[in-house]
């Protein structure tokens, strides 16, 4: 059987003919619907020839590269049976491909080994093999999503009647010869999402992330792409691990001609041990592909979460936090005050962070008592909620679960309830260690005292769920933990969810370290870094947004001078910069001015009329020559609607930087391009503005003009902003 999947502008052709597992054929730009006779020729063109000093017939990559098959690259799957059963062979058993119709067409055409699915639903092929000699099956499951996104997941049984450890099993999948850069992520806490990018060279380029988490280092998308590819132009191709805990992403070129990109998890000696008849899933591998550049692969994605039914629906509120306003020092009548000016510029949801909890007066005791103080909240937090609900807000609580602190009752009354090495426990971060969630009586304890405080105060409707170190030297029963403890942690949020409702989660770690797609399937944002410096927030927010929508990461105004940076910075620049997002505040606005508190409060205001097109349009990103320039946007799936916002990062070689091009509208449309009304002009270096920004009238021109020859933009002082609102025009 070779079968053609198709879905959005992405085609996948397998062969799956046999005897051995199928191979990917092709990954990437869709093909079209091809004549019958066409998808066996597609496939004899790819084989590769016979040349000197190599195997004695051609060599294929499969879904799971073997040596077996002559593949001397990094192993699809390394594993052992007490030394034996080292090396597989697999035989293909079934190939069942599942293709809705998706658009109420005729059902899908099948004939004799052709199948070609053009649906617009989502397809799913699932194989089934076997090796019986070394005593195992595997099911590898595939699905093209209706956006065009596609996932791999891998399935591993033990048929033996012996243990088999697991080493590495890693989902990967062919890339073209044409891709020869490679882009990736990389950072530290409150620098998260650095790009860097480089020729693809032969060998592997290999991401780890051996934090317990996610990390701040992590890659979100793993990129290949035609020599310069940018925001909105080159062909890419792209993966993400979606695993929040230890995780592989991995680059291999091989000097036999062939390219792959994968990903899965990364397992610690004798971590993954299978009993005869159990099993070991994979996370699943998400790939995309772009023939539009780094936009076209956000575009497929975004649009992926979005269908979701788990993705947010409705308007996001706009949220404080008052971790940067009071820390640990919690006062009822400060809180009060705060909520009072929240409420007054537009806030929808105040969240109480840290320090509400026993013994929290600093971060060095309480982590693990769940139990609300009594010294400082003695009537409760319910005073403070229904202050707070009486405004027309949500109340958010902070709570970081996974976490103890050794200065806590509950450390006192368990020590064993913590990950660690036999015999000692793990470097101390923060001054807390990890509790064992793997642990039943641990999972038990922490899922009754969550359940317990939502249950007993009236209003809490989202948790910020932090996680504030490593997981290092993370023991379980004497062996490694990673596994379990993650997949525990899902088992929490998924119970916790289920018992309540409509509550809402926020994936916070240390800032942006726990930011991946699986546990997005059971939070509602995350938290993209604890920087909210607004110039550092730029690049963070800009490559965050490679693979989450803005909805989903919250993008918040800090205060004047950054806490994390001691820069400073306008009010105009830090709120451009937070509007592209999950929108808030993370500031004292109890004690700021009059005049601030109206200009914030019209920012706010600003951000909920174009709530609608920020959460819901496609996002685009400019390519401007100039390193000092950067511009981005949203646009609205119509074309009728977008904003833009320009930045100047630095000051530049050029006195006044080239014209700034806006991308995504109709090149046959007339757009109105000016600034918002309500909102203060940015500081400019120059005498007189260029001639469209003299009045409030603006410029009208055609959508093939501002994309293409762009807009002559004022001299912006550095770390200044100019938003752009766009409008058809009749």
């Amino acid at each position: 059987m070779i079968v053609h999947l198709r879905r959005a502008r992405t085609s996948l052709v397998l062969d799956a003919r046999g005897p051995g597992l199928p191979r990917v054929v092709h990954w990437g730009a869709d093909l079209g619907p091809l004549p019958a006779g066409d998808l066996p020729a597609l496939v004899d063109a790819t084989v590769p020839p016979v040349v000197p000093s190599s195997f004695d017939a051609p060599t294929v990559l499969s879904l799971l590269p073997e040596a077996s098959a002559g593949w001397s690259g990094r192993p699809g799957l390394a594993g052992h049976r007490d030394g034996r059963d080292w090396s597989t062979a697999f035989h293909l058993d079934t190939v069942d491909v599942d293709d809705p119709r998706g658009d109420g067409g005729e059902a899908v055409r099948v004939s004799g080994e052709e199948r070609d699915h053009g649906g617009a639903g989502a397809a799913r092929v699932t194989v089934r093999a076997a090796d019986p000699g070394a005593g195992l099956s595997l099911t590898v499951e595939i699905s093209l999503s209706a956006a065009g996104l596609l996932t791999v997941r891998h399935r591993l049984r033990n048929d033996g009647d012996r243990p088999y450890e697991v080493r590495e099993l890693t989902p990967v999948l062919p890339v073209p010869a044409v891709a020869t850069e490679l882009l990736d992520l990389t950072g530290r806490w409150c620098r998260e999402r650095a790009p860097q990018r480089h020729p693809w060279p032969m060998g592997a380029w290999v991401r780890e992330g051996r934090h317990g988490r996610t990390g701040h280092d992590a890659t979100l998308l793993l990129v290949a792409g035609t020599p310069g590819f940018g925001f909105g132009h080159g062909e890419t191709w792209a993966v993400h691990t979606a695993w929040s805990g230890d995780h592989v992403t991995v680059a291999e070129r091989r000097p036999t001609g062939e390219a792959t990109l994968g990903g899965g998890e990364l397992l610690a000696p004798g971590e993954m041990l299978l009993g005869p008849g159990e099993e070991y899933v994979t996370p699943l591998l998400y790939a995309v592909h772009s023939a539009e550049g780094l936009d076209g692969l956000s575009d497929v994605l975004h649009t992926h979460l979005r269908a979701r039914p788990e993705h947010p629906r409705g308007p996001r509120p706009v949220t404080l936090n008052v971790w940067e306003a009071v820390y640990f020092d919690h006062d009822l009548d400060r809180l009060k005050g705060l909520a009072d000016r929240a409420a007054e510029v537009g806030v929808e949801r105040f969240v109480l962070d840290d320090g509400w909890f026993r013994g929290r007066r600093h971060d060095r005791a309480g982590l693990g008592d769940w139990w609300v103080d009594d010294d400082v909240w003695p009537d409760g937090l319910q005073p403070l909620i229904d202050h707070v609900r009486k405004h027309g807000m949500q109340f958010g609580l902070w709570v970081e679960p996974e976490m103890v602190n050794p200065d806590s009752d509950l450390f006192r009354a368990h020590p064993d309830w913590v990950l660690q090495a036999p015999g000692r426990l793990p470097p101390g971060w923060r001054h807390q260690q990890v509790l064992d969630l793997a642990h039943p009586d641990a999972y038990a304890h922490l899922l009754d005292r969550l359940d317990a405080v939502l249950r007993e105060h009236d209003g809490i409707a989202y948790l910020k769920w932090d996680h504030n170190r490593d997981l290092t030297e993370a023991g379980h029963a004497g062996r490694p933990g990673v596994h379990a403890q993650t997949v525990a942690v899902y088992r929490l949020l998924d119970e916790l969810r289920a018992r309540h409702p409509g509550l809402e989660i926020e994936s916070c770690s240390s800032g942006g370290a726990r930011v991946d797609l699986e546990i997005l399937r059971r939070t509602d944002r995350v938290w993209a870094s604890d920087c909210n410096d607004a110039l550092e927030r730029l690049s963070i927010q800009r490559w965050t947004g490679l693979l989450l929508p803005p909805e989903l990461i919250g993008t918040h105004i800090g205060p004047e001078r950054s806490h994390t940076t001691h820069r400073v910075h306008d009010l105009g620049f830090r709120a451009v910069t937070a509007l592209f997002g999950h929108h808030g505040i993370e500031w004292d606005i109890s004690g700021i001015s009059a005049t601030e508190r109206t200009e914030l409060a019209g920012w706010v205001a600003l951000h909920k009329r174009l709530r609608p097109l920020l959460h819901g349009g496609r996002v685009v990103r400019v390519d401007h020559p100039d390193p000092a320039v950067q511009a981005h946007g949203v646009v609205a799936h119509d074309r009728s609607h977008a904003v833009y916002a320009v930045s100047r990062l630095a000051t530049s070689a050029a006195q006044v930087p080239g014209a700034v091009r806006l991308p995504g509208l109709d090149p046959s449309r007339r757009y109105l391009v000016r600034p918002p009304a309500g909102v203060p002009e940015p500081a400019l270096l120059e005498l007189a503005p260029p001639g469209w920004l003299a009045s409030d009238r603006g410029v009208t021109l055609s959508g093939s003009v501002l994309g293409s020859v762009g807009l002559q933009l004022p001299a912006l002082h550095p770390e200044q902003a100019l938003l752009l609102e766009v409008t058809a025009a009749g």
